[in-house]
C-alpha cells in the first residue's frame, strides 16, 4: 500500500497536468472521436442520418477524391525528398564552418519561414500572374510570349510544390545544423586522419549520425503538407479542372462549399489514419534512442 507521503506526490503532478489533460481531451480527443461518429452519417444541415461507411464507398467512387489523393502522395514525396535532400546538403556543407557564417546562412534560409504562408502565397501570386505578374512580364521581354503556370494542368503542381518548398526548408536546415553541430568532433578528428574524403565522411558519419533527425523531419513534413491548404486556396483554388486540388482541400470543399459534412469527416478520417500510421516510425526511433 503506497504511504500518504507518496499519494500526496502523486496528486500533486495529477493537480498540475489536469488542466492540460482537460483542454487535450475537450479539444483533441472530441473533434476527433466526433469526426469518426459523422463520417457515419449523412448530415444535411440540422437532420442527420446513420448511413455506416456510404460516405468512404461514395469517396471511392469519386474521381475527385482520387485526384485530390493522387495530388496529395506527389505532393509528400516530392516535398519529403526535396526538403531532406536539400537540407542535408546546406548543413553538411556549413556546419563545421565559421561561426558566423553558419549564423548568417541560419538566418537566410529561416526567414521565409518566420513570413506568414498567406503573406508568401500573395507574393508568389503576384509574381505569378499571367496578365501583371513579374514573371510574365520578364518571359513577354524575352520574347517567350505569356505564361500561365499556375493556368496549365502540367505545370500547376510543380509550381506549388516549388513554392512549399522554398517556404519550409529553412525549418529542416536549422535542424540538421543543430543535430551536426552535435556530433563527436573527435569522431570527424579520427576521421580526417585516417583519410576521409569529405563525401565519404557525410555517407558514412553524418547521415547515419542524424538518422533520428531525418525522420522527424520526414514526419512533419508529411503531416504539414496533408494539412497544407492556404497555398492552393490563394494561388489555384484546385484549378485548373482539379489538377492542384489535395485531401484537406477536397476535404474544405465538401465540408463548407457542398455542405457535406459526413463526406467531410470521412476524408478527415483518412487523412487522420494516415498520419498516424505514418507517425509510428517516429515513435519507434526515439523509443530505440531512449
Amino acid at each position: 500500500m503506497k504511504s500518504p507521503r507518496i499519494l500526496k506526490e502523486h496528486l500533486t503532478g495529477y493537480l498540475f497536468i489536469t488542466p492540460q489533460m482537460i483542454v487535450f481531451l475537450l479539444f483533441l480527443v472530441y473533434p476527433i472521436m466526433e469526426g469518426f461518429r459523422m463520417s457515419l452519417y449523412q448530415i444535411q444541415y440540422s437532420s442527420e442520418k446513420f448511413i455506416g461507411f456510404d460516405n468512404y464507398i461514395s469517396l471511392l467512387n469519386d474521381p475527385v477524391f482520387l485526384q485530390a489523393f493522387f495530388n496529395t502522395l506527389v505532393f509528400v514525396v516530392c516535398i519529403v525528398v526535396l526538403t531532406v535532400g536539400f537540407a542535408l546538403f546546406v548543413a553538411s556543407s556549413v556546419f563545421d564552418k565559421n561561426a558566423k557564417y553558419v549564423s548568417f546562412i541560419r538566418g537566410s534560409y529561416y526567414i521565409p519561414v518566420m513570413v506568414s504562408m498567406v503573406v508568401m502565397s500573395m507574393i508568389w501570386s503576384f509574381l505569378l500572374n499571367p496578365s501583371s505578374g513579374l514573371i510574365s512580364y520578364l518571359a513577354r521581354e524575352q520574347g517567350i510570349g505569356n505564361i500561365n503556370l499556375l493556368g496549365n494542368k502540367i505545370t500547376v503542381m510543380p509550381v506549388i510544390i516549388f513554392v512549399t518548398f522554398a517556404t519550409n526548408v529553412g525549418q529542416a536546415i536549422i535542424l540538421y545544423i543543430a543535430a551536426m553541430i552535435g556530433i563527436p568532433k573527435d569522431l570527424m578528428e579520427a576521421a580526417e586522419v585516417d583519410g576521409v574524403s569529405r563525401v565519404q565522411m557525410i555517407r558514412h558519419i553524418l547521415i547515419p549520425s542524424v538518422q533520428s533527425t531525418t525522420v522527424y523531419i520526414t514526419i512533419i513534413n508529411i503531416i504539414a503538407v496533408l494539412k497544407i491548404f492556404v497555398v492552393i486556396q490563394l494561388l489555384t483554388g484546385g484549378g485548373p479542372n482539379n489538377a492542384s486540388v489535395t485531401l484537406m482541400y477536397y476535404l474544405y470543399n465538401n465540408a463548407f462549399k457542398f455542405n457535406q459534412l459526413g463526406v467531410a469527416s470521412a476524408v478527415g478520417v483518412i487523412m487522420f489514419v494516415i498520419t498516424l500510421l505514418l507517425s509510428i516510425p517516429q515513435l519507434r526511433t526515439v523509443l530505440r534512442v531512449k
